[in-house]
């Protein structure tokens, strides 16, 4: 088995939200010849509309890294300008688009994705909120080598790592692509000189997840707390967890259970004692933090005290739920 230089490595990095970062990052740091960053187009972010460089292209401008910006992989052209880099090795971290088998081919020691989930468990695009609304005790990253499939070729190394009680999206994220990063320089060494055997997976323990969509937030409260509350971290920064409320949209930001508590009208809210608590089939969802339609994210006291007819109100219900549908 030889010893590989990271300096005589070509390699192309695809990525584009946050989570892809570290991974950029570690890589240039540790000595690995970076050749063209691939990412999304810039997307128009916000009201404005303006269109907005992704966190991972914003990066390699700063590191004087080149950066590609197809729209789509396909296009023979796109393919043929990949190729020409002579890339030794593809890294992916979060790219946004499934690699095909002319791309999968260019690489002479293929292609490297860093996942966050315990592979074969929670495959495809939002593992990190899944494991969240699943109730996992813990979760972590997998370096795999790529396949034509969805997350389903072989695992070259995982790290595992618990999920607070209160986590959300947001923090796994940060906290598993600084994971991600170091276990990936940490495994290619071995891999590229092939002291490292691919192990396959287990197609029979796997778990896939989908795309996120904004309605998925949307809160039913025949659901019970320990379910909603999960929803709650499972889905922040995005796509929110919300309900409706004098027709608006209601986002709960944070929230605490209340056990034990039996409510003959799950929805409804109550004032107890000094929190404010919307009530399910099962158990009940103290409010901390929340957002009305329109307006900035205030602490639940702050709104209650100019929106007091919030105390014995119905939620997700009426003339503001019909609204939300239409």
């Amino acid at each position: 088995m030889n010893n590989v230089s990271p300096s005589d490595i070509r390699v192309i990095y695809m990525g584009t939200p946050q989570f892809a970062v570290p991974g950029l990052q570690a890589l240039v740091t540790a000595g690995y010849r970076v050749v063209a960053v691939v990412t999304q187009p810039d997307r128009p972010v916000g009201r404005s509309g303006k269109a907005v460089a992704s966190a991972v292209k914003q990066t390699a401008v700063a590191l004087g890294l080149p950066v590609l910006q197809p729209e789509k992989l396909r296009p023979p052209e796109v393919v043929a300008s990949l190729r020409e880099l002579q890339p030794d090795l593809i890294v992916v971290a979060a790219y946004g688009e499934i690699l095909r088998p002319n791309v999968l081919e260019i690489a002479r020691y293929g292609n490297i994705n860093v996942h966050a989930s315990l592979l074969p468990k929670y495959r495809g695009a939002s593992p990190i909120s899944a494991a969240i609304l699943a109730g996992e005790a813990e979760t972590g990253v997998t370096i795999m080598l790529m396949d034509a499939g969805m997350d389903t070729g072989p695992t070259l190394a995982q790290r595992a790592m618990a999920i607070g009680v209160s986590e959300t999206t947001l923090e796994l994220t940060t906290q598993l692509a600084e994971i991600g990063a170091t276990l990936l320089v940490e495994t290619l060494p071995r891999y590229l000189s092939g002291a490292l055997k691919p192990q396959p997976q287990d197609d029979v323990a796997a778990t896939y997840t989908r795309p996120l969509q904004k309605d998925d937030g949307r809160i039913d409260w025949q659901q019970p707390a320990a379910r909603i509350e999960r929803m709650v971290r499972a889905y922040y920064p995005w796509p929110g967890a919300f309900t409706t409320w004098q027709g608006k949209r209601l986002k709960l930001l944070e929230v605490d259970i209340v056990e034990g508590e039996a409510y003959s009208e799950p929805c409804r809210v109550y004032r107890e004692s000094d929190q404010i608590v919307v009530a399910t089939v099962a158990g009940g969802l103290a409010l901390k933090r929340v957002q009305l339609e329109g307006r900035q994210a205030m602490e639940i006291r702050a709104f209650i005290a100019g929106q007091t007819q919030l105390v014995g109100s119905v939620l997700g219900e009426g003339k503001g739920e019909q609204l939300e549908q239409q």
